[in-house]
Formats: C-alpha cells, sequence, structure tokens
C-alpha cells in the first residue's frame, strides 16, 4: 500500500513514533511490530528488577495502545527484509507449550523503521553469556527478580536452622544501569527483611558487588556525579571495586584478570551492549556492534524509505561521533522523523536538515528516595549538577513524559495517581 509506514520495535523511540504517526495518518497507513504483547519504559527495568515495580501494573498494551492512538498492532518478530519485494518476514507466535498460535507472515512497506533497540554485549567474555543476566528486556527483569527471591528464601532457612545465610549479587558493569540496579537491590533488601526475611541483615546477608572496569562507575558523566554516586552507595553497604576488568564468569564467580574471585550467587551483565545480531542478516550496513549504519537524517545509505533509529542505529554526529545509545536520543530521533514520514505521507517533500542531538543531562537514580545527575542548561551555557529529593522528582518526571507521549495528558496524570494510590494498599516490594 502506497504511504504504509512498518515500525519495527516498540521500545521508547519506536512506540512513539507509532503513537504520533497513528494519531494523524490511521491504522490502514501505520503499523507497529513487536514480539511482545506489552510496553514497558526500559529505564525502569532495575526497579522491575528488585521488585519494587510491579511489571504487571506497570506494562502497556500494544493492542491498547494501537486502538488508542491509531495505529496497526502486529505480533512477532522481525525475521527477515526483502528489499526488492519491499516487504519483512514476520515469525510465528507460539503458546508457552510451544503451539502455534500465529503463523508466519509477510509484511509489505512503502517506508520502514527499524528500532529494535539493543542487546548484552558480552566481549566475548568466557562465562558470561551462560551464567549472567541482563536487563535489556522485561523477561529478563522479571527472571532476576524471581532469581533474587529464591536466594533470599534459602538464605532465611538457613540462617533459622543456625546456619550462615547469604545472597552474594555481583553487578558487571558501573554505568547507570548497574549503579541504579545497585542502589535498587539494597533499598529492596531492607523491605524484604521487613517481609518474612526477618532473619536476614539486609547490610551484611545481602552482599552487593559492584564491579567496573574504568577508573570510577558513572564515566561517561561529570566528575561530581560519579563522587556523589559512589559515597551514597558506600553509605548504603554495597561494595565498589574500579579497575576490575572481569576475565571469566562461573556458576558460583567472577574472576578478573588480575586473579581476583568474587564469589556470586547471581550475576548482573551491565557492562555493554550491541544491536540485536539478527540484524547483520539484513542485507544492511552495519557497525563492528550490529548497528545499522544511518546518514544524519537516520536514513539507511542507498536504501529509499529504510530508516533506523534508537540504540540500534549508529548516527553520525557532527563532530564526527556516534549518538549515543540513550533514551533521550531515542525520543528526540523518534520526534524527528515523525515530522519528516508525516511530510512524506502527505506528499510534501522532506525537510533537509539533518538531525542534530541535543544532550539535556543524565539523571541516575539511586532508590525512591533520591538521584543524581546532571543538566544541560542554555543560560550562559552552563551544566547543574541536581542531588536529592529535587533530582529524584526530575527522574520520575521523564517517565511521565514517555507516558503522556503514548497516553496523553490526561490518562497519564490518572494513570500516575491510580499507582501512587496502588502502592499505598500493596506491599513496597512484589513478594510473588
Amino acid at each position: 500500500m502506497e504511504n504504509e509506514i512498518v515500525i519495527v520495535g516498540g521500545g521508547a523511540g519506536g512506540l512513539e513514533l507509532a503513537c504520533q504517526l497513528g494519531r494523524q495518518l490511521g491504522p490502514q497507513r501505520v503499523t507497529l511490530v513487536d514480539l511482545k504483547l506489552f510496553h514497558i519504559w526500559k529505564p525502569s527495568l532495575h526497579e522491575v528488577a528488585a521488585g519494587t515495580l510491579d511489571i504487571h501494573q506497570e506494562g502497556l498494551s500494544y493492542e491498547m495502545l494501537a486502538h488508542d492512538n491509531g495505529f496497526n498492532f502486529v505480533l512477532g518478530p522481525m525475521t527477515d527484509l526483502d528489499l526488492e519485494r519491499r516487504d519483512i518476514g514476520v515469525g510465528p507466535v507460539n503458546d508457552a507449550m510451544g503451539e502455534q498460535l500465529i503463523p508466519a507472515r509477510r509484511l509489505s512497506f512503502a517506508q520502514l523503521v527499524i528500532a529494535v533497540g539493543s542487546t548484552a554485549n558480552h566481549f566475548k567474555v568466557p562465562g558470561a553469556a551462560e551464567h549472567t543476566l541482563s536487563l535489556t528486556r522485561a523477561a529478563d527483569a522479571e527472571h532476576f527478580r524471581l532469581r533474587m527471591l529464591s536466594l533470599l528464601t534459602s538464605a532465611e532457612l538457613r540462617k533459622s536452622q543456625g546456619e550462615a545465610g547469604q545472597a552474594r549479587i555481583v553487578i558487571i558493569g558501573g554505568g547507570a544501569t548497574g549503579v541504579e540496579l545497585a542502589a535498587e537491590l539494597r533499598e529492596a533488601s531492607e523491605v524484604h527483611a521487613r517481609y518474612g526475611f526477618r532473619r536476614l541483615d539486609p547490610h551484611t546477608d545481602v552482599r552487593i558487588t559492584l564491579l567496573e572496569g574504568g577508573d570510577r562507575i558513572l564515566e561517561p558523566l561529570p566528575d561530581k556525579v560519579a563522587v556523589a554516586a559512589t559515597e551514597l552507595l558506600h553509605q548504603r553497604f554495597v561494595r565498589i571495586e574500579t579497575g576490575c576488568r572481569v576475565a571469566r564468569v562461573t556458576p558460583q564467580a567472577v574472576t578478573d584478570e588480575t586473579g581476583r574471585v568474587f564469589p556470586a550467587d547471581l550475576v548482573v551483565w551491565a557492562a555493554g551492549t550491541q544491536a540485536p545480531p539478527f540484524l547483520k542478516t539484513l542485507g544492511l550496513p552495519s557497525n563492528k556492534t550490529g548497528q545499522i549504519e544511518v546518514d544524519a537524517h537516520l536514513r539507511v545509505p542507498d536504501q529509499p524509505g529504510v530508516y533506523a533509529l534508537g540504540d540500534c542505529a549508529a548516527c553520525p554526529m557532527p563532530d564526527g561521533g556516534r549518538v549515543p545509545a540513550r533514551a533521550q536520543a531515542a525520543h528526540q530521533q523518534a520526534s524527528y522523523l515523525y515530522r519528516q514520514l508525516l511530510r512524506r505521507a502527505r506528499g510534501e517533500s522532506e525537510r533537509d536538515a539533518p538531525f542534530v542531538y541535543r544532550d539535556r543531562g543524565s539523571l541516575v537514580s539511586l532508590g525512591t528516595r533520591t538521584s543524581v545527575g546532571n543538566l544541560m542548561g542554555n543560560l550562559f551555557r552552563s551544566t547543574w549538577f541536581v542531588q536529592g529529593t529535587l533530582a529524584r522528582l526530575m527522574y520520575l518526571s521523564l517517565h511521565l513524559m514517555h507516558h503522556r507521549a503514548v497516553l496523553g495528558t490526561r490518562r497519564t496524570a490518572v494513570l500516575a495517581l491510580a499507582r501512587f494510590l496502588v502502592r499505598r494498599a500493596t506491599p513496597l516490594v512484589k513478594m510473588h
């Protein structure tokens, strides 16, 4: 169908683009493809993993979003791309028992946007892929949460029998994901100690170790932010080891290049990402991490009508670098492509102005009470350091801004109020 727009990937950028275009063009012209039934904002996965956020309350149904925003939703994974026929393959959908619910299909397009996000990059470290969890998908976060509950239950039982009982968690990677998870886990362990795990000391029996290969945590952020985060983590009995390059991961421990061994019952890999491997099979240009090469207009070179955005796209910046794989970048790219694709859908030519990434700063959550970060301001070209309750409120506002983009202002306000009330009537952590 002429002007039909197919968007593959319902993450932050892909979903916002589908909602914006759907409200203007309708479901006959805008289609979103994703292999999951519901959407969750990726920066909140550390809260799901710690149990402080219920994935079943947080998740937004794609079918509901499609109905409300005027786009068509197709369930299933993208399997291949035929550039001559201008269609993609969508794989079959099976139930939990392996029975096929939806067969494989072909989906034609006039414009294609690939926004499939990223997955973990284990850098070929022996044992990392087999013995670590990565918080790149909602299922990973939920699996971590259940595994952690199992460890706490086992440690509580051993303590009740007069034995030593500990849950040892090692987080590899001191970026935003690793730091936020460490802080959230410590807060959750304190709550767990009040909800049935009373024999466990949350500070000594739940041992959290954060390993970072660089000289400090939060390396891309200003020193002041990293120092503040380090102090807060130390206050919460989180062990931080910098200059620690992981050499091997086993089911029982993590070993670094100097031979140091960190015993572990549960290991999280937060040390790097790469584009999903299947992108390399599509016949599109890609870099060494699998990202699709695009120009400054987010277009795939020599492939008219094919675009990529978000973590899976290698988009150049004027200084010769690449747009970072961050949620705010995906949001900005979705807004840019919305304007470009809407012009094409209306028979107008695209604007010549390239996409320009604007760094608004970064905020790092350190639990439900505080955050730290830096905000990039236009006034005097300054950068402001923020910490504490103000930073936490700003961090929460980012989540609400994403919801506003896909739900609208009124429904976002109602949802925020409802979740506030639900949290007052349910346990502070999910116990089942």
